[in-house]
């Protein structure tokens, strides 16, 4: 049985996946990012782009 994790539960998993190093913990910042921005309703629904303020 696969239990599917909230957006919340992504966003600590990535957390704790990050080393303190910029360039290697670039990629799960990012996600991080994407995943808060969802929570906080930020991004467009229809929007190719991810983020508009920064154009991610």
């Amino acid at each position: 049985m696969q239990v599917e994790l909230t957006v919340q539960d992504q966003i600590e998993a990535l957390k704790v996946q990050l080393t303190g190093d910029l360039f290697s913990d670039m990629d799960i910042k990012d996600q991080i990012h994407n995943l808060e921005m969802q929570v906080n309703g930020v991004k467009p629904m229809d929007s190719h782009f991810d983020c508009v303020g920064c154009g991610s």
